[in-house]
């Protein structure tokens, strides 16, 4: 009788690259569109290229480093769900310290960046790291944990115009609200593809706290984003390129209703995916508009 070959163990590396969602870019994409809305606002068009690739990079990096905090936080819950099962820490195949050293590493390169542009910018990193550790825990007691998970990411908004201006002012904190918006939209949109398990084991989400208003909590939350948006970018007199970027956005808004009003999982798991293409829309509108202008 053939002995079945045993699989080999997986490198190291692609250890790492699985813990930060490596093959996964939907998550810090959804991260990096409205950190450049912010830094176009913020410098009244192209930032140059300094700041650009501290963003984009700090963006990829921070959301690494919040990936295996997140999976530190809940490696016991994370066995009891099929989609997180094979997860690196879950499955024992890195440990926990191996992992927040990843993590730690992954949030000093971030920081080594910020510290090349203002020192206002180092000072609002420091809650935004915070904040990243503090998310995880939130869903054994939050009902809206995706709420705080919305400021965790929006912080990125708020070191941009401190990067680039030194102050953050109003116009920064309506795109700050539209954002929070906008991530209670496409993560609750993500909370619903694991409702039923997360209900099994205790888990604090926005879908479950929601409940049959779901889909319309998502559609206004969508709605809220667009509106919020619209009011602090209207006065910028960006011209035709920012509303056809809103109104792809608000396009793509209507395609989401289609796909999860069901409630089903394969269209609610595609709405969240995708969901970095409405910032993709609006950053065009804002990039075209400002280079226009």
């Amino acid at each position: 009788m053939n002995t079945p070959t045993p699989r080999p163990a997986r490198s190291r590396l692609a250890l790492y690259l699985d813990l930060i969602r490596f093959n996964r870019p939907a998550g810090w994409l959804v991260l990096v569109w409205p950190t450049l809305v912010a830094l176009w606002v913020a410098a009244g068009g192209f930032p140059g290229w300094h700041l650009l690739a501290v963003f984009v990079a700090g963006t990829v990096l921070m959301r690494s480093a919040g990936c295996t905090i997140n999976d530190i936080a809940d490696r016991d819950f994370d066995r009891h769900v099929k989609r997180t099962q094979a997860r690196p820490i879950t499955s024992g195949a890195l440990s926990v310290r191996e992992a927040a050293l990843v993590g730690v590493v992954l949030a000093l390169v971030a920081l080594a960046l910020v510290l090349t542009t203002r020192w206002e910018a180092v000072a609002w990193s420091v809650p935004a790291v915070a904040f990243t550790i503090l998310y995880p825990f939130t869903k054994r007691f939050f009902a809206m944990p995706q709420a705080f998970l919305g400021i965790a990411f929006n912080f990125g908004i708020v070191i941009a115009f401190a990067a680039v201006q030194g102050q953050v002012p109003g116009t920064a904190w309506l795109l700050w609200l539209a954002n929070l918006c906008l991530v209670l939209a496409y993560d609750t949109e993500y909370a619903m593809v694991d409702r039923d398990d997360d209900l099994l084991i205790g888990m604090k989400t926005s879908a479950i706290t929601l409940g049959r208003f779901d889909v319309a909590g998502v559609m206004l939350f969508f709605a809220l984003c667009l509106g919020l948006t619209a009011l602090a970018l209207a006065p910028l007199g960006l011209g035709w390129p920012l509303w056809l970027g809103w109104g792809v956005a608000a396009a793509q808004v209507l395609w989401h209703y289609r796909l999860i009003r069901t409630r089903q999982r394969p269209g609610c798991f595609t709405a969240f995916s995708q969901s970095h293409w409405i910032g993709t829309a609006l950053f065009a509108g804002v990039a075209l508009g400002f280079a226009l202008r």
